[in-house]
């Protein structure tokens, strides 16, 4: 879950590593708390992709199955 703290923490490590430089343990909490911050924006797209409705029936097929194409791309890409 991303958490203000969580957000704060990374932007606090980003302007440290931007004045002073970064010890090799905060650049590998950055590496961490980035990769965290990442899975949760993947896992909340993830979310709202899988609860895409298509609430009318479909009349032009194309349109169907290139919402159908960008949702199987962008799925793709996420994982």
């Amino acid at each position: 879950m991303i958490t203000p703290e969580l957000i704060s923490r990374i932007n606090e490590l980003s302007h440290k590593k931007r004045s002073v430089g970064l010890t090799p343990e905060e650049q590998t909490e950055q590496q961490a708390l980035r990769r965290e911050y990442l899975n949760n924006i993947r896992e909340q797209v993830k979310g709202m992709l899988d609860q895409i409705e298509i609430a009318d029936a479909p009349q032009p097929e194309s349109k169907v199955t290139r919402i159908n194409e960008i949702s199987f791309s962008l799925r793709r890409q996420l994982h």
